[in-house]
């Protein structure tokens, strides 16, 4: 399900430039297929929220699929019609589908086993996502047999009838699945011991840890997309050649940081160390892409994505401890924040168009700059009451 994620979301780094040529239009409005994909997360994770309440983490999942494959259907006739606002709900429906998936599947593994352990499986499960969003741009590159510069709108059919299936696939093995349904400590419970915390709250936004974890996560998510999303389009930039292939140069670098998270932590890491660590890491990369000569800057994305690897592990666990009952609202506000997937990187593609490629990469820095100050010392915000 994690590959799933990273499957669908890498399908942004081949259409970028694409609809960049094919359509005429600008790198600004390019990137609005990536922020119609994230958009999604902000209307519909509270209802997803509702739907899991309702029936539960794994039929969601199931559910979430059906919604993948009704979003690239659409991907047909928006090449057929040569149509960017027919792109752009088809990227929505898909990532409607996306918030569905990630709503049930984020909270499951952070709430499968212990929460200090939460950032190791989450790298587990990080290493399936990451590896996947280069595949999906070279899958589309195969199935189609043409370079960038020479694809039509029309040659992504195949491959999407193809992605459809599996998806639909994966929808019915989700649903005969015998994943377990799971609940966090204290969250159908009413007895203080089990969640002290929360015990006395009325809201989740008496929770000043989970308020600015997910403002850390719309800045991490929208800076993480920049490393992940913009490789080929920067690549394409820079005239060089093979532009597909730089795709890999953020999930290598992304996949090394999960495994180092996966043998560190708990046991040598705690996971707001990781998280320091992680935004320190990701602060030099993003200044060195900016200042480093053009043609070796894009190696650099390397460093930006090394540090991104462990922030959403870390993140999760730490913005979620001591909600008890209230552990599903805190999930889905989580999941609205991930809509900095299609703010920040819409933001990338306008500075591209204004100052260049290389200095829109400006853009990362005090996203990086925020997640630190979480790292140090906003994850320990409590309110005195308890």
């Amino acid at each position: 399900m994690f590959f799933a994620i990273g499957f669908a979301l890498g399908i942004n780094s081949y259409l970028v430039p694409l609809l960049n040529k094919a359509l005429q239009i600008s790198s600004g409005q390019s990137y609005l297929v990536i922020a119609a994909t994230f958009s999604a997360f902000l209307i519909f994770s509270y209802p997803a929220s509702m739907v899991i309440k309702r029936i539960g983490y794994k039929n969601t999942m199931a559910l979430s699929f059906l919604m993948f494959a009704l979003g690239f259907y659409l991907f047909i006739p928006s090449a057929e019609l040569e149509s960017l606002p027919l792109f752009l709900l088809a990227s929505f429906i898909s990532g409607m589908g996306n918030a569905f998936l990630q709503a049930s599947v984020n909270p499951y593994i952070t709430i499968l086993g212990p929460m200090e352990s939460a950032a190791k499986r989450m790298s587990i499960m990080g290493i399936a996502n990451k590896l996947a969003w280069p595949i999906s741009p070279v899958f589309l590159a195969l199935v189609i047999n043409k370079s960038v510069d020479d694809v039509r709108l029309t040659d992504i059919n195949l491959p999407f009838y193809i992605i459809i299936g599996i998806f639909i696939l994966l929808g019915v093995l989700a649903y005969f699945s015998g994943l377990p349904e799971v609940k966090a400590a204290g969250e159908d419970s009413d007895n203080v011991e089990d969640a002290p915390y929360a015990a006395n709250k009325t809201s989740i936004f008496q929770f000043p840890h989970l308020i600015l974890g997910s403002i850390t996560l719309f800045l991490y998510v929208g800076a993480e997309t920049i490393s992940l999303g913009t490789l080929v389009d920067y690549a394409v930039s820079l005239n060089l050649p093979n532009a597909d292939l730089y795709a890999w140069i953020a999930p290598i670098g992304m996949t090394l940081g999960y495994i180092c998270g996966v043998i560190l932590i708990p046991k040598y890491l705690s996971q707001s160390k990781a998280l320091l660590i992680s935004a320190l890491v990701a602060l030099a990369g993003s200044l060195l892409v900016v200042f480093t000569p053009a043609v070796i800057s894009i190696w650099f994305v390397f460093l930006m994505a090394l540090g991104c690897s462990l922030m959403w592990p870390a993140l999760w666990p730490l913005a979620m401890a001591d909600l008890g009952k209230f552990t599903k609202a805190g999930s889905s506000l989580l999941v609205t924040a991930i809509v900095g997937g299609a703010v920040i990187p819409t933001i990338y593609g306008f500075l591209k168009d204004a100052i260049g490629a290389q200095n829109a990469y400006w853009v990362a820095v005090p996203c990086f700059l925020f997640i630190l100050y979480y790292a140090l010392s906003g994850h320990k915000i409590r309110t005195s009451k308890v």
